[in-house]
């Protein structure tokens, strides 16, 4: 009589200890499907991650490309500029000529040059220095880097001297822009294509 009871006992353990089996199992194969899923979930945000690293990587390539590819305007794209902003900003006169006087050139004919002279490269290095010329206008600016210099400079270097002065520039052309700037302003004179000085050096030291 006490081996059937110690029997019975051990083969209630031993449904018991076959149903905690079976639950075990039935959930380790649950975690083993999670953790497929997970992978697979893995596999696609890294390849979501390399496309995106590679998109990022075209555009910048694009964007450094046409950077180094894209060349400064030559000194006659920035006189041919300086012209049609003259005319652009030419006053109309108000007095009809005679009818028998010979028509008449009223704007003076832009000044030719034909010399060479040194045309410094804009250089791709540039990096601020200072923030003396933040928020500062081109001509306050220019005439500092003017009096600095000595002599007059291109706009080409006096860009990247303002560059180095934490300028900013928000134009495509910011050669241009300084050239234009200049050649309107009187406390400038146009030198060379291109390049500029002070209309009179002592003015600076007002500024």
């Amino acid at each position: 009589m006490p081996d059937e009871n110690l029997l019975a006992t051990l083969e209630n353990g031993l449904r018991q200890s076959r149903t905690t089996r079976s639950r075990l199992n039935a959930r380790l194969a649950d975690l083993e499907a999670e953790a497929e899923r997970v992978r697979t979930e893995l596999n696609e945000m890294d390849a979501i991650i390399s496309q995106t690293e590679a998109a990022m990587f075209r555009i910048l390539s694009s964007m450094f490309g046409a950077a180094q590819s894209a060349a400064p305007p030559s000194d006659a794209e920035i006189e041919f500029a300086l012209r049609r902003d003259a005319a652009a900003n030419a006053r109309p006169t108000t007095q009809t000529p005679p009818s028998h006087a010979p028509f008449q050139q009223s704007q003076p004919q832009p000044q030719e040059h034909h010399f060479r002279h040194h045309i410094p490269p804009i250089r791709s290095d540039v990096a601020p220095k200072s923030d003396r010329f933040f928020e500062r206008t081109i001509p306050h600016a220019a005439a500092v880097l003017l009096k600095e210099s000595g002599g007059p400079l291109h706009v080409n270097e006096l860009y990247n001297r303002l560059l180095e002065g934490g300028f900013q520039f928000t134009g495509q052309n910011p050669t241009i822009s300084i050239a234009v700037s200049l050649n309107r302003n009187r406390r400038f004179r146009k030198v060379a294509p291109g390049t500029f000085d002070l209309t009179i050096r002592d003015a600076a030291q007002a500024s």
